[in-house]
């Protein structure tokens, strides 16, 4: 995301937590902070994507002691979206301003460019972001104030988890029919089942490659702030459930890290009769 507005021509300074994950963007002109701290003295416009809520709240406290008053922060981390509202409270009550911008469409699409963005703000602060998202964004698109960005993931996140299970029941289906796996995956994904994860997740499990993608850690995690919003809310979520389970199989399985779709495994090896207890 940080190459793609370089190759759009902005000054970016860059900060990991990991300092060696930086280093692809060094010679394309980028930037190194050695801090937070530096990063918050140096920007004007200043974008986050970490892990989680406590993430999020963790690093704009090292920032706000150095930015500029009238800061922009724009979070694309997935975090809760009550937690959103908060911290776009306290940043707005410390004099700055916050958008929360979580993203879909992976590590491809970020690589791409072509990244799906929510975006939550203030319509002048929105109007002033969209642009920058732009850069590594296909669809950008304001949903709602502070918090709204958040709500639309957790819509997302649910639907990318119920297609991945889609995905791995069908296939598991499909091979102990005796089927083609690959002509399977063909013919359903260019139907009437196909989705994303039959595009970008079928290949992965004809492979039997489960680097992510999106982890199962990282899916799970999600889940949890959608079942905070759901209860919040009233909604049901059945389908989720039934995937968050059989991805907590396999993190007991000490596979966290692997892909989502990592989950065709688990579900190979389940008896027919199995379902998540409540």
């Amino acid at each position: 995301m940080a190459g793609h507005l370089l190759a759009a021509g902005h000054q970016v300074t860059v900060w990991n937590r990991t300092a060696g994950r930086g280093e692809p963007l060094r010679e394309q002109g980028a930037t190194f902070a050695a801090t937070l701290a530096e990063v918050g003295a140096s920007a004007d416009v200043i974008m986050l994507c970490v892990r989680g809520t406590e993430d999020v709240a963790e690093c704009l406290a090292e920032l706000y002691a150095t930015a500029a008053p009238g800061t922009l922060f724009i979070d694309h981390s997935t975090i809760s979206p009550d937690g959103a509202v908060r911290i776009g409270e306290e940043a707005r009550h410390r004099g700055f301003r916050f958008i929360d911008a979580p993203v879909t469409g992976g590590s491809m699409g970020a690589e791409k460019g072509t990244l799906t963005i929510f975006v939550g703000a203030a319509d002048a602060d929105a109007e002033e972001a969209i642009p920058l998202l732009a850069a590594y964004g296909k669809r950008v698109a304001h949903v709602g104030p502070v918090g709204a960005g958040q709500m639309m993931k957790m819509a997302n996140q649910i639907a990318v988890g119920g297609a991945v299970l889609a995905l791995c029941e069908s296939l598991n289906f499909a091979a102990k029919a005796g089927l083609d796996l690959a002509v399977t995956k063909e013919l359903l994904g260019t139907g009437g089942g196909g989705s994303w994860a039959f595009e970008n997740y079928g290949p992965k499990i004809l492979k039997n490659d489960w680097t992510p993608g999106f982890s199962a850690a990282n899916q799970r995690k999600d889940f949890g702030y959608c079942r905070e919003a759901a209860e919040k809310i009233g909604a049901a979520l059945p389908g989720t459930l039934v995937i968050d389970r059989l991805l907590a199989e396999l993190q007991a399985e000490g596979r966290g890290q692997d892909t989502t779709a990592a989950v065709f495994e688990v579900l190979r090896d389940l008896p027919q009769d199995w379902f998540p207890a409540a």
